[in-house]
C-alpha cells in the first residue's frame, strides 16, 4: 500500500533499521561495485593510512541508509533526490560480527507537488556517520 501525501505530517517517524556490515558485506559489494580500494578489504594497508580499521564503503552506507525510506515509500523510483555528507567511516572489524548501521527517518518538509523531505540520521557505534542526510520522496 502506497503512503498518501494527505496520511503524513512534518514529524511523522519513519520505522527505524538496523543493518549489519560484516567483511563478507564488504567484498561483496565491492564486487557489485567495482570499488576495490584497498581500504575496504586491507586491514593492513587502512591501518597504515590511519583508518581505525578495514571501513564500508561510503557509497554502500548511503544506500542502506536510504532504505529505511524505500522500505517506508514502498517504491525506489518514489526517491527522486537524495544526498549525504560522509562526517565518519564506518570501522568494520574482522571479529565475525563486523559493525552495525542504525537508521531512523522523520518527514522534515511537506513540499509542492505531494512530495515530501525525509532527514535520515545515520550512525554506527553510537557515532553519527552520516550528514545532511536528506531524500525527497514523491508521494501519492
Amino acid at each position: 500500500m502506497a503512503i498518501s501525501f494527505d496520511e503524513v505530517a512534518v514529524g511523522t517517524e519513519l520505522p527505524a533499521q538496523s543493518f549489519p556490515v560484516t567483511r563478507a558485506t564488504l567484498v561483496q559489494y565491492a564486487g557489485a561495485s567495482g570499488d576495490f580500494n584497498p581500504i575496504h578489504w586491507n586491514e593492513k594497508f587502512a591501518l597504515e593510512v590511519g583508518l581505525p580499521d578495514v571501513i564500508a564503503h561510503g557509497m554502500f552506507t548511503m544506500a542502506e541508509a536510504v532504505r529505511v525510506v524505500t522500505d517506508w515509500v514502498g517504491d525506489p523510483a518514489a526517491v527522486v533526490e537524495y544526498g549525504v555528507r560522509f562526517t565518519r567511516p564506518v570501522p568494520v572489524p574482522n571479529d565475525g560480527v563486523g559493525a552495525v548501521i542504525e537508521v531512523t527517518g522523520k518527514v522534515a518538509a511537506l513540499l509542492d507537488d505531494r512530495r515530501v523531505r525525509v532527514d535520515l540520521v545515520a550512525t554506527s557505534g553510537g557515532q553519527k556517520v552520516l550528514g545532511m542526510s536528506r531524500a525527497v520522496v514523491q508521494l501519492g
